[in-house]
């Protein structure tokens, strides 16, 4: 059974981004920023008495078998897709693939979802 304070946060691999590509480039984020920014999201999770987890997935070609096996790994309470996975159109097909993963893996999980790497614990705290 998952535990209220067990939380997923699923996203891509900020190292594999082309932050210079359109998509990215008007967000003025680099790898280094997206780090940093959930660096602290994490420590402001603990801090609230939560359990994060990262799961980081590559563009496409292994991502449904990294979350699905770090989903049967552990119990959570709340998964979190991230808004590189969910708000870019290239990768929609990836996002709906991944909330399927969440759903089959995780369905008494609430799922919710970040808007930027610095507004995860707003998102965790919508849902626990």
């Amino acid at each position: 059974m998952p535990t209220d304070k067990s939380v997923l946060i699923i996203g891509f691999d900020p190292k594999l981004l082309d932050f210079s590509s359109p998509e990215l480039a008007p967000t003025n984020l680099t790898a280094e920023a997206v780090n940093a920014g959930i660096a602290a999201e994490f420590e402001r999770l603990r801090g609230l008495g939560y359990e994060p987890d990262g799961c980081f997935v590559d563009l496409g070609e292994t991502a449904e078998t990294v979350v699905a096996s770090q989903l049967r790994a552990k119990d959570y309470g709340c998964v979190i897709i991230g808004a590189g996975v969910r708000a870019n159109p290239k990768y929609f097909l990836l996002f709906e693939k991944l909330l399927n993963v969440v759903h089959e893996f995780a369905p008494k999980a609430r799922i919710g979802f970040n808007t930027k790497p610095t507004d995860t614990v707003d998102a965790v705290r919508r849902w626990l």
